[in-house]
């Protein structure tokens, strides 16, 4: 039967490309394991973290993980670092400033669908604009909600969820996010 040759065909090209991206992914994973002693989710391994921060205008020397998404409208400054499976949300205008660090796991919201839901869909979604400003840490699996602006100098500690603003040079941790102490100097600490 004619469709049996077109399936035999698509079966090898199949195997074919998977062996080849296999062998791709092997040699790039050593190469980086080599390299930088890590091992990395093979899209990460095949896109350059500063394109895609270039690709999406981001300041110069910053850089964004593939795994990473990215909406509306996202403005970073410059040698920012983004990490990997992050989620900024920019629909209602996000702004994240130089020198940052962006740990993995976090999502920073700029809307929710809170009276949306419900009201069973009667309301509109809310946006409200969310600003980092320089100098920022944020712990892993930090959740930033709309809203908010953080200060320049800040230490968000690891799964905080950040429902209010937080002032320049504090450091804040907690669910919700309460602040701990304000710092004088911010690079002593």
């Amino acid at each position: 039967m004619p469709g049996d040759d077109n399936d035999n065909i698509a079966k090898l090209a199949e195997g074919e490309l998977l062996q080849s991206l296999r062998q791709i992914r092997d040699y790039l994973r050593d190469d980086c394991k080599k390299k930088w002693d890590r091992v990395l989710p093979f899209c990460d391994l095949l896109f350059d973290r500063w394109e895609k921060a270039e690709y999406l205008g981001f300041g110069q020397g910053s850089s964004i993980y593939d795994s990473s998404m990215v909406f509306g409208a996202v403005k970073v400054g410059e040698f920012t670092w983004i990490g990997p499976y992050t989620i900024l949300d920019g629909s209602g205008g996000l702004t994240i400033g130089s020198y940052c660090s962006i740990s993995a796991g976090v999502q920073i919201y700029s809307h929710d669908s809170v009276k949306w839901a419900t009201s069973g869909g009667h309301a509109e979604y809310e946006y409200q604009p969310v600003n980092i400003g320089d100098r920022c840490y944020i712990g892993p699996n930090t959740i930033v909600v709309k809203g908010v602006n953080i200060g320049d100098g800040c230490i968000i500690g690891a799964q905080s969820l950040v429902n209010r603003d937080i002032p320049a040079g504090a450091r804040a941790w907690g669910s919700p996010v309460k602040i701990m102490n304000n710092l004088d100097d911010i690079n002593g600490c």
